[in-house]
């Protein structure tokens, strides 16, 4: 690494932004963590392109965090995830949303994700490209299997 060992980038993370810590992020030690530049991440190059062809789930967004303090549109969804197999965890997506977007934000507002099934690190993506029909049908089968 760059600067140094991961640990260290990660504690250093900590300390600049508690608000983007695993625990204030509700989720476990197992979470790689927000990178401070995903743009200059090997690791979210990879995430990210392996999540845009992702599995479909909904999100239920809980709270969001600004990512940058650059003045971009860059934040940090919390969302709590179920997927079409019944898998419930908390989903952190990273995005770049414009400010008509941002401004459209709402807790307990649900929105369809992609998820990579293989991984479950907690990262997942708007699924800004899914198909209506098929998010109606995904929020059908979540909704059947909560009723019985």
């Amino acid at each position: 690494m760059f600067f140094g060992s991961k640990k260290k980038l990660d504690d250093l993370m900590a300390q600049l932004r508690p608000d983007l810590s695993r625990e204030s992020l509700g989720v476990g030690p197992a979470f790689p963590g927000v990178a401070p530049n995903p743009l200059l991440s090997r690791d979210a190059w990879k995430r990210n392109a392996e999540l845009r062809t992702g599995a479909l789930a909904l999100g239920v967004l809980v709270d969001w965090r600004e990512g940058s303090s650059d003045g971009s549109p860059r934040v940090v969804l919390m969302l709590d995830v179920e997927t079409a197999g019944g898998i419930s965890f908390r989903g952190i997506a990273d995005e770049d949303l414009t400010i008509t977007e941002l401004t459209r934000l709402a807790p307990g507002q649900t929105l369809p994700v992609r998820y990579r099934p293989a991984v479950m690190d907690h990262y997942v993506a708007l699924a800004r490209d899914a198909d209506p029909a098929q998010v109606r049908r995904l929020s059908d089968e979540i909704a059947s299997r909560k009723r019985t």
